[in-house]
């Protein structure tokens, strides 16, 4: 069965978000996402906030910017939430807006590099291992978590160039395709992180998760042009009812998307009220 969710975007204040959490929690919806978009709301703060607030809704921060973190950190604030919220959990790193990281002064020379080294050290601490690396960025010394997750604690890796997508499949537990995304073009992210997974001999299951931006109600068109994450022409994204939503949702899910999530437009004028269209609407028409 394909998953649904929907975003919270950072566009909006941190305090708006118990109100759409709680509301997507109580309609039914299985997943909300969360962004650590420099400058707007922390991801795992938010996350903790959305887990606590609600009873079975799973909570996602995609993605955490890797240059902004140090691995060891990482893994403890992942561990953390992971053992307070059994499988209701999953988090994404990536390489960052390049622009944003060097505004803060984390821009690395490879970005490849660093997101595999932290891939490699985060999922090795979240398995309860001790870790010595000596990398070209993560560099830990006999370093292991006191207390690491009881459970499975899936990292997930953003991707959108080949080789991040082949590398998405070799070292992450999962892979989060931007919006825009089209159907096409995840099949053929689909194929380059099943490259990936064969050239690491990893035979578990890997999840790909892709954001569908949508909207909804009177002027959905006009706020889908103005959305400045539209890249491709012609644009995947979607205007209109919950069977014209659907409709795109099921294609994605076609394509090879085994979680397909909403992204509301950053002028969303009903928060609230997208999460339950999209858990009382959508979601029936998605199989």
């Amino acid at each position: 069965m394909t998953a649904l969710g929907a975003v919270f975007r950072p566009q909006l204040p941190p305090e708006r978000l118990r109100d759409v959490a709680t509301a997507a929690d109580d309609a039914g919806l299985e997943q909300l996402w969360l962004w650590e978009d420099c400058f707007f709301e922390s991801g795992i703060a938010s996350a903790a906030a959305a887990l606590a607030w609600t009873q079975r809704l799973r909570v996602g921060v995609g993605l955490l910017p890797v240059p902004l973190r140090n691995a060891a950190l990482a893994s403890m604030e992942a561990a953390t939430l992971y053992r307070l919220f059994p499988e209701r959990v999953v988090l994404a790193v990536g390489h960052g807006v390049q622009d944003w990281m060097g505004q803060v002064g984390a821009r690395v020379e490879s970005p490849l590099t660093l997101l595999r080294e932290h891939l490699d050290a985060m999922r090795a601490l979240l398995r309860g291992e001790r870790v010595t690396t000596d990398g070209r960025y993560v560099k830990l010394d006999n370093v292991a978590l006191d207390w690491p997750p009881t459970a499975a604690a899936p990292v997930f890796a953003g991707a959108m160039g080949p080789r991040t997508l082949r590398l998405t499949g070799e070292c992450a537990d999962g892979t989060i395709l931007t919006a825009d995304t089209a159907p096409e073009a995840v099949r053929e992210a689909c194929r380059l992180v099943e490259e990936g997974r064969a050239a690491g001999g990893r035979t578990d299951h890997h999840e790909v998760v892709v954001y569908l931006l949508a909207a909804t109600g009177p002027g959905a068109d006009e706020r889908l042009q103005s959305e400045p994450d539209v890249r491709n022409d012609p644009p995947f994204t979607v205007a209109g009812d919950a069977e014209a939503i659907a409709e795109a949702v099921r294609r994605l899910a076609d394509a090879g998307a085994d979680t397909v999530v909403l992204q509301p437009t950053a002028d969303e004028p009903d928060p609230v009220g997208f999460v339950r269209f999209a858990a009382e609407k959508v979601r029936p028409l998605v199989p």
